[in-house]
């Protein structure tokens, strides 16, 4: 009989595909390597047991103790496994981009859940590593693994997912291809292979628009688990041969490709990753073999990346756009942004220049929508002292209508305010009035 003792043991081993429709125009072998069919579902499940070995080793976590942990949800699941064949408890707290489906993939492993808003400083009180520490304080025995520190985390990498793609690839990969976010997988496996190719191996980093690894300031963006806005210890940037940055709009529509054209269900992380590697192997020669490294499934994002009305509203293409008109047809009004400091009486004189009901709270001039913090409404400032601050009557940032959201779905979420965002490509763009949108008849509602 063959059998696994746990299901811990079937972590590791990945298999490598190669990718034949996407690349198509590329003379290159790109091979993916499916990190999701580890048991807990990605890439992170393989730096859970060397972590919570050393923890135990080194006396920092006891039977009957407490793992807490930030995470996009994929490390949690790792660390869950671990922590049910052992007896742990499981705290984790993750940002609330961070999809319901992947918290409540967590919540079904038996962990508790704790969600942190994603735009604020890592130093803010109110940050998901603040917070972590802050639970870390509070709970005797809780032990914080840091994955975004924790030198065990690269050393999984080094010892596994390096020797599998050598191993696999029969020494001939070229270039290693992979997505950074804490770091860990680009460094520990981009180590390995540099000294078992004697720097042979080129390795290329994947990151999001606005990260800091290629050269942003961390402001948002919508791809989870990939991208930082602070230098993680467990990232070393000697390893790293090149990065490439990819938008939120790219990654997501090759994450769809793969789905469709390679039967690939991956989630946005990979896309990018995949994305940035055809980048990379467009110019290389016939010989080269490009491993690019897709970390997670796409089943924890069915209600972001793969539903046409998640990404309609935020202003990304789908693969079949409605028919009919659609918001780019409708009258729309000119972006105006208040800041969360602008005093109210400044801030009405604002909207009623505008002739606006309303206008989203930013914290940036040109803001991405995760630096929309809310919406402030004449009525509120009306009533509050005069250098309040907008933030201090701020309401829930305004409904979301895409470019090419139908006219009719438009008319619809904007008759709920009267007022609604438009978007396009994950950035306000301009604002839809309700009072502005002609009826089904073509008379104004």
């Amino acid at each position: 009989m063959r059998y696994a003792s746990s299901v811990t043991d079937l972590i590791g081993n990945t298999p490598l595909v190669r990718l034949n429709r996407v690349t198509e125009g590329i003379g290159a072998t790109v091979l993916a390597k499916i990190e999701f069919v580890n048991p807990g579902g990605s890439s992170k499940d393989r730096i859970a047991a060397n972590i919570i070995d050393a923890a135990e080793r080194d006396g920092h976590l006891r039977p009957g103790g407490t793992i807490v942990e930030p995470t996009s949800g994929n490390t949690g699941v790792g660390l869950a496994l671990i922590a049910q064949q052992r007896g742990y408890r499981c705290v984790f707290v993750v940002p609330d981009k961070v999809s319901d489906d992947k918290r409540a993939v967590l919540r079904a492993y038996g962990a508790e859940v704790v969600v942190a808003p994603t735009a604020v400083a890592p130093d803010d009180p109110r940050s998901y590593y603040s917070v972590s520490r802050r639970i870390v304080a509070e709970t005797p025995g809780a032990f914080l693994p840091n994955q975004y520190d924790n030198p065990n985390g690269p050393r999984s990498h080094y010892e596994t997912t390096g020797p599998e793609i050598w191993r696999d690839t029969g020494g001939e990969v070229t270039h290693f291809v992979a997505g950074v976010g804490t770091g860990g997988t680009i460094s520990g496996t981009g180590r390995y292979l540099a000294e078992v190719s004697d720097k042979a191996v080129r390795v290329v980093g994947i990151d999001p628009l606005g990260s800091i690894y290629s050269g942003g300031t961390g402001r948002p963006y919508f791809v989870e688990g990939v991208g930082e806005d602070f230098w993680p210890q467990a990232y070393d940037p000697s390893v790293v041969d090149e990065i490439v940055a990819v938008d939120d709009a790219e990654a997501f529509a090759m994450t769809r490709r793969l789905a469709r054209e390679e039967g690939l269900l991956v989630g946005g992380s990979s896309g990018m990753a995949v994305a940035g590697a055809l980048r990379v192997a467009r110019d290389l020669p016939d010989s080269a073999v490009v491993v690019v490294l897709l970390p997670d499934s796409g089943r924890g994002y069915l209600a972001k990346v793969f539903d046409d009305e998640w990404m309609l509203a935020r202003g990304f293409a789908v693969d079949a756009p409605p028919p009919g008109p659609t918001v780019a047809d409708l009258p729309r009004r000119d972006l105006v942004l208040l800041s969360p400091d602008m005093r109210a009486d400044d801030a009405r004189a604002v909207l009623r220049d505008a002739g606006l009901p309303a206008a989203p709270v930013a914290s940036a001039e040109q803001p991405v929508l995760g630096e929309v913090s809310g919406a402030a409404f004449s009525d509120d400032l009306a009533a509050a002292a005069s250098d309040a601050p907008v933030s201090a009557v701020s309401r829930d940032p305004l409904p979301l209508v895409g470019l090419g959201t139908p006219a009719a779905d438009a008319r619809s979420v904007a008759a709920r305010t009267g007022i609604a965002l438009v978007t396009d490509a994950g950035r306000p763009v301009a604002l839809l009035l309700s009072a502005d949108l002609p009826t089904s008849e073509g008379a104004p509602s």
